[in-house]
């Protein structure tokens, strides 16, 4: 594609050489730039992009687009495009030079602090077993039709996103459901594409490290709902303080759905176990393999946007009650002596309630053990909520690390700490050794309980200083309940 073509949309200030060079890639890491590239230098959190121009044009980069004026103008046969913003250039351009592969597909993409994994993987396999081709971008992995691929972000930058959805399009796909971070729209990761819908879930304390309050938080949640246009629908949880707040500026038209009050389409839970739940979503029964409060606004959630994008109500019903949960979504493993461990994401207070909660619901006779730990290099304030989230639901509590990153385990387990009262700490272990917390859970717990295993879900490693370490639950779980059938 011509370079001319690509920055059409782009605020652009300055351009020195000529607009007529062919562009056969496109490209904002270095590292990945071949003979003929367009190179889009961005400032980011960690690094600039800016100090890499000079690589780039080494590795045969044919135009560079940069905001910064540097020490890297005037290099012969390369053409330099100045643009105002160059992170929302990069969207722009990639919308630009992958021919605007959104508005070819039903772009329906979610937000909110949890539930956007399971919302948007349950779409996909709803969708796929009713025949439709379709497209997936999750924290999990990406999908285009039934082929996988690994994923490093909740919502991964432009030319990664545009891409896949390329990708997709010619593969014959018609939906691609994506999990939309507030990070993602702060950093223009989302712009120019086109959404058919926007779905939001909730609000609750995250990422406060990024963001720095709770209302940038919310403004950036915000802005999806503010940028979607006057063609798309707006489906929002109305039960969820914020709900309504998400969408009062938005074009598109809105759609609510509630389990408390009047909406466009409301649930409630009939009964449950931990087999699943009976639901009425609609004045219609339906059964769902899921358990918990959550997941019944995750279903509602998955059954409006289903619907308003004219699926047939009872055949979704018929669809949703064979889905299964998103990998490390409450995830059950039976063990010996009658033990139940539940791996589940939770890492924030409010999902870690709901998982109690609902463990709590099922069967409160039953003794609950709680292991979690929080981040490093991520909100600090969190930290003690947990204690106190845990500290309510549960009988006994181990504390212990998660992806510590660049931070000392310890200094994170005493933030932890700060969150429990006296009769918290009563009945807490702080074990730093993830593995090990695990086993002297599983190994203490006394017969017929449930331990559940909070923050680390899906995740089959940890990150520890920079480096990323195997680590599966499902594994080190299998291996603690050999161990008990062995000497039992």
């Amino acid at each position: 594609m011509r370079l001319e073509n690509i920055i059409k949309g782009c605020e652009v200030t300055g351009i020195r050489g000529s607009l007529d060079v062919g562009i056969t890639a496109i490209c904002n890491d270095s590292r990945k730039v071949v003979p003929g590239s367009l190179f889009i230098a961005v400032k980011g959190h960690g690094s600039d992009g800016h100090d890499y121009i000079g690589k780039a044009i080494e590795a045969g980069a044919a135009a560079i687009v940069y905001e910064t004026e540097g020490s890297f103008t005037g290099n012969a046969g390369v053409t330099f495009v100045k643009v105002a913003h160059s992170r929302l250039a990069v969207a722009l351009m990639a919308d630009n030079f992958y021919d605007h592969p959104s508005g070819k597909l039903n772009l329906i993409g979610i937000t909110g602090t949890n539930g956007k994994t399971t919302t948007v993987t349950l779409l996909y396999h709803l969708f796929m077993a009713q025949g439709y081709e379709c497209g997936l971008l999750s924290t999990i992995a990406n999908y285009v039709g039934t082929r996988r691929t690994e994923t490093s972000n909740t919502t991964s930058d432009p030319v990664t996103i545009n891409s896949l959805l390329s990708e997709m399009a010619d593969a014959g796909c018609e939906y691609c459901f994506m999990e939309v971070s507030s990070i993602g729209v702060e950093q223009d990761r989302v712009a120019g594409l086109e959404f058919k819908e926007g779905i939001f879930s909730n609000l609750t304390h995250d990422h406060l490290d990024y963001h720095g309050t709770f209302a940038e938080y919310l403004r950036c949640k915000k802005l999806f709902f503010d940028n979607l246009p006057s063609t798309a629908k707006a489906i929002t949880n109305i039960d969820d303080r914020n709900g309504s707040v998400m969408v009062q500026n938005t074009k598109a038209k809105v759609v609510t759905y509630s389990s408390r009050t009047i909406a466009d389409h409301t649930c409630r839970i009939i009964e449950q176990s931990f087999e699943g739940m009976l639901l009425r979503i609609d004045g219609r029964e339906a059964w769902t393999r899921l358990i918990g409060e959550h997941n019944a606004y995750n279903i509602l959630a998955i059954y409006s946007a289903a619907v308003e994008a004219g699926a047939d109500p009872e055949e979704t019903l018929v669809a949703i009650s064979k889905l299964e949960s998103a990998p490390g979504r409450l995830e059950v493993l039976h063990g010996p002596r009658n033990l139940s461990v539940i791996i589940d994401y939770a890492h924030t207070p409010d999902a870690l309630e709901n998982v109690l909660k609902t463990l709590k619901g099922i069967d409160a006779g039953k003794h609950l053990t709680c292991v979690f730990g929080c981040g490093g290099d991520r909100d600090k304030t969190k930290r003690p909520e947990m204690a106190k989230v845990a500290e309510d639901y549960s009988e006994r509590i181990v504390v212990t690390s998660d992806n510590s990153r660049s931070e000392r385990t310890e200094d994170i387990l005493d933030d932890i700490r700060k969150g429990f009262t006296q009769k918290g700490l009563a009945k807490a272990i702080f074990i730093a050794d993830r593995k090990e917390a695990i086993r002297t859970a599983v190994m203490l717990a006394p017969a017929g309980s449930i331990i559940l295993l909070a923050g680390k879900g899906h995740e089959t490693y940890q990150i520890i200083g920079n480096e990323h370490r195997h680590f599966d639950e499902r594994e080190i779980t299998s291996e603690v309940f050999a161990d008990i059938e062995t000497t039992e």
